[in-house]
């Protein structure tokens, strides 16, 4: 208040006693307003998912780099995602979880945790984040953006998604919803995901549940 008290005679050194009282208070009023006004230039830590160590990809996932080179693929022009873009994946993750139809490995391959695009048959949860990486990579969204990621579900189940990583935070493409929610909001435990510096690596994450 020191500070502000050297402004208030400043500004008023000629007025009534009465009027620096209404001076001092109305700004007392600005600078408290100034210093809760939020923020929007800075994401939290707790909204970026959080390495712990190194790990393997899961098993379903090896080899997918020489399979779909685009998986692991790296661009140099790492811009940030706009509202556009926003935009733009919102309809990409829509359009994908009603066009592909849902059908387990087992029964569409006779074995589990098999990781490729959707057929004419459909795909499960890993097939519908590999086709939205490949939709997103391809309408100019940098693809280390676009980090594959494993996480137990609601019940408890292995599942897989898409993880969305703009200057906001970490967001997650899910064929199980067309929201898009900030990976917090989904109540899911984050397991692993591509490294987001070395794709064609995984990494395991703090348990979140």
């Amino acid at each position: 208040m020191t500070h502000l008290n050297k402004i208030l005679e400043r500004i008023s050194f000629d007025i009534s006693t009465s009027q620096k009282l209404k001076a001092g208070t109305f700004l007392c009023l600005l600078g408290i307003m100034a210093a809760f006004q939020p923020t929007e230039t800075k994401a939290s830590t707790n909204d970026f998912l959080k390495v712990k160590l190194a790990m393997n990809a899961p098993t379903g996932a090896k080899g997918i780099c020489n399979k779909y080179d685009w998986v692991c693929s790296s661009s140099r022009a790492n811009k940030s995602v706009t509202q556009s873009d926003l935009r733009l994946i919102g309809n990409i993750n829509r359009k994908v979880n009603r066009q592909i139809r849902d059908v387990a490995d087992k029964v569409q391959y006779r074995r589990e945790d098999y990781w490729t695009l959707p057929t004419s048959g459909g795909g499960d949860c890993e097939d519908f984040a590999l086709l939205k990486k490949l939709e997103l990579v391809r309408a100019g969204i940098a693809p280390q953006r676009l980090l594959l990621a494993t996480v137990l579900d609601h019940k408890r189940r292995s599942h897989a998604v898409l993880v969305l990583r703009t200057d906001k935070g970490d967001f997650i493409l899910d064929n199980l919803s067309d929201q898009i929610k900030l990976w917090r909001k989904t109540n899911y435990t984050f397991l692993r995901m591509q490294n987001p510096d070395q794709p064609e690596k995984w990494v395991g994450l703090v348990i979140n549940g």
